[in-house]
């Protein structure tokens, strides 16, 4: 059996739009340009709020979705999810069930086009272009997800485009007489309706399988979800209402290409053509986002040795290329071998169990209290949201009758097989459910918040962290002989007793603590003692430098035994207040981050002072160190007071170095030749400063 390992991660490529462009070309096709015709069969007039309500039991699936891909952005999307909340179990049923489903979509979406060609060709044969279309599209994945994200974006804005004109040329067209029977239909039809047109909503998630390759997920992910849900909701109530005011209710019902049959009322059959190119484009951009989307789980799940390693295999294009390929062949295999118009929308009960479990992997997650379990947006309304997701899936499920049920049944036998015959065998993780139960006795799985940790390591700060503040405000303790870790907490915790509501004594036994349980991290030559604390409002941090060296003695946390021995040269003793544990993580992670730098170990060896100490820490694009001098392009600086001296917006004088003295300054503080000045600010804001000081000819003054 084998635990995790770590593996080459996917570029971050996709931007805001990108995001956009995949959530809302999964989501605008066929249920924009076919689908209301049969709904209209069911619900007549009421197909609008059909097709409002529908969206209501997506929103709590999509909060959660986006709540657990800013804290966990990895390929893989709902497997991943799963596979650490619920277990590996849940997982490869999750990942191999979601990746048919989505395959067997991209497969109607790509035959689905036939219905418009059809309007102008109709002897041309549909499953060749569709086959010829999903190799293309393979092809364009190969490229990486920045050249189909690209694509994606152009599809969508055109798609956009012929939607918004189609709507506002409708809307003055529309006969309001056509709604009058909308309060005769009865609320279960409505509701029978809303269940039929679900599909067209569910692929706005999707874009989650793709978070590793988002760039600043913690952002982009629910901006570009939520726009592009709220865009595809408007679409479709007012694309909907244009059909029903043009379309007599008898042509309505049944047609195939209501959409053509409406742009042919309001445009005539210049209308019509335009439409049909529209519904082209939809469905090439469900098919490319598509096949985007599901060529990221067999990746995932490679990873975790859940299916064969040679699927995580990336190409120098950064493109899991042979996991392109599998589901490139599958689509290819379902277009020749099957129709799959009709299973595509049974795959769809399938995905609303899914969501159901995504709902409870949020609870999950946020009960078991796992402190590295950091996301970036939480799932407003918690749990009722999430309550109200599962009951609502299940429902639906149920609504849709025996058939789907069936179907989703046997997904999951499928997916049961595999792990039971195969994944069972190489995994010993399991996923944060047993957090919930360690008192009961269960086993939990360290890995998981170790992977976590990774996590909030690679994400870095947030733009709230006052990292930059913690290190300028720290303590730093330069020692000059060989010393033992308590000798070390000793002068350690009479400095933080100055600063924090503890005494030496109190700080010392928190230290030692967190070294008995094993929460203190050694690694090379670094060791990072920690601890947070109620009766403090701000983080304090302490910089140990010892260039003899501090012997430590690391202890095995099961056993409590000792288990050997180490020799570290730098020390960072971070307290925290209580109420703020994952910022006290990320803090953590920051620093773990610099020290793996190669080039941390160099300045921290190198550093003449306490201030040379802290830039060694501080080192990033967000600070700058600069000498005043009369010969530089500084010189302007000297003899004025910070206040007067304009520099961008964002930057700040953090500390000040003036022959053995380190100051804090202040706006009066007079600037002098010879200061070194320690400049941190936003990354923008200091490229800029640097610019000017060291590249540009004009002075940095007003």
């Amino acid at each position: 059996m084998a635990e995790l390992h770590k593996s080459k991660r996917l570029k971050k490529e996709i931007k805001l739009s990108g995001v956009y462009a995949i959530a809302a070309g999964t989501t605008l096709s066929a249920g924009f340009f076919l689908l209301p015709g049969l709904a209209a069969q069911q619900a007549g007039s009421a197909i609008v709020l059909a097709y409002a309500i529908a969206a209501i039991p997506l929103i709590p699936a999509m909060f959660s979705i986006i709540e657990l891909a800013t804290a966990m952005p990895r390929a893989g999307g709902v497997y991943y999810f799963l596979d650490r909340t619920l277990g590996p179990y849940l997982g490869t049923i999750g990942g191999m069930g979601t990746w048919l489903a989505l395959v067997l979509k991209v497969s109607f979406a790509l035959i689905g086009m036939g219905a418009y060609i059809g309007l102008f060709l109709p002897d041309l044969q549909i499953k060749p272009i569709a086959i010829s279309l999903a190799v293309l599209l393979g092809m364009l994945n190969l490229l990486g997800a920045k050249k189909s994200g690209s694509f994606q974006v152009v599809l969508v804005i055109g798609l956009l485009t012929i939607l918004t004109v189609f709507i506002l040329e409708g809307i003055p067209e529309i006969n309001f007489e056509s709604f009058r029977g909308i309060v005769d239909i009865e609320f279960k039809s409505i509701l029978a309706t809303a269940g039929l047109v679900y599909i067209s909503y569910v692929g706005v998630t999707n874009v989650a399988s793709l978070s590793e390759e988002v760039e600043n997920p913690e952002k982009n992910l629910p901006r570009g979800v939520i726009l592009a849900l709220a865009t595809a909701i408007l679409i479709y109530v007012l694309g909907t209402a244009v059909m029903v005011g043009v379309i007599p209710s008898d042509i309505l019902a049944g047609d195939l290409t209501p959409a053509a049959t409406a742009a042919g009322k309001i445009l005539g059959q210049t209308g019509v053509i335009i439409i049909s190119v529209a519904a082209i484009i939809a469905f090439i951009s469900v098919a490319n986002a598509g096949t985007l989307s599901a060529s990221r789980y067999p990746l995932a799940m490679s990873r975790d040795h859940l299916l064969p390693r040679i699927l995580q295999k990336l190409s120098k294009k950064n493109s899991p290329f042979i996991s392109v390929i599998l589901t490139v062949g599958v689509i290819v295999a379902l277009i020749v071998f099957l129709d799959p118009t009709g299973i595509a929308k049974l795959a769809s009960a399938f995905q609303l169990l899914m969501f159901a479990f995504v709902c409870l992997a949020v609870i999950v997650m946020r009960e078991s209290r796992i402190e590295s379990y950091d996301p970036g947006y939480h799932s407003p309304l918690y749990p009722w949201m999430q309550l109200f997701g599962i009951i609502s899936s299940l429902i639906l499920i149920f609504e849709m009758g025996l058939l789907p049920i069936l179907f989703t049944s046997g997904l999951i036998l499928i997916g049961s097989l595999w792990y039971f015959n195969y994944g069972r065998k190489h995994v010993i993780r399991t996923g944060a459910i047993y957090h919930i139960f360690e008192r009961l006795g269960k086993s939990r799985y360290a890995g998981l918040d170790r992977e976590l940790r990774g996590i909030l390591k690679e994400k870095g700060l947030r733009q709230e962290d006052p990292f930059d503040d913690i290190v300028t405000r720290s303590i730093v303790l330069d020692l000059n002989k060989e010393s033992y870790f308590e000798e070390v907490i000793d002068e350690v915790s009479q400095k933080l007793s100055a600063v924090i509501n503890h005494t030496p004594e109190e700080i010392k036994e928190q230290i030692l603590e967190g070294t008995r349980v094993g929460a203190t991290p050694v690694t090379h030559g670094v060791a990072l003692p920690h601890f947070r604390s109620a009766k403090i409002d701000m983080s304090h941090l302490v910089l140990v430098r010892s260039k003899p060296g501090v012997k430590i003695t690391l202890i095995d946390p099961l056993t409590h035994e000792e288990e050997e021995e180490q020799t570290v040269f730098a020390l960072f003793f971070l307290v925290s207040p209580e109420s703020n544990p994952s910022q006290h993580l990320r803090i953590l992670a920051q620093i773990a981050g610099r020290v793996d730098d190669d080039s941390f170990a160099i300045e921290w060896n190198s550093a003449n002072n306490e201030q040379e100490l802290k830039e060694a820490l501080l080192h990033d694009e967000r600070f700058l160190s600069i000498i005043v001098s009369h010969l530089s392009k500084s010189m302007f600086m000297i003899d004025k007071p910070l206040f007067k001296i304009d520099m961008p917006k964002g930057c700040l004088v953090a500390l000040l170095s003036r022959e053995a003295e380190t100051i804090v300054p202040n706006g009066s503080t007079v600037i002098k030749d010879g200061d070194k000045l320690t400049i941190i600010g936003e990354p923008s804001s200091i490229a800029i400063l640097r610019q000017q000081l060291f590249e540009e000819r004009e002075p940095l003054t007003e």
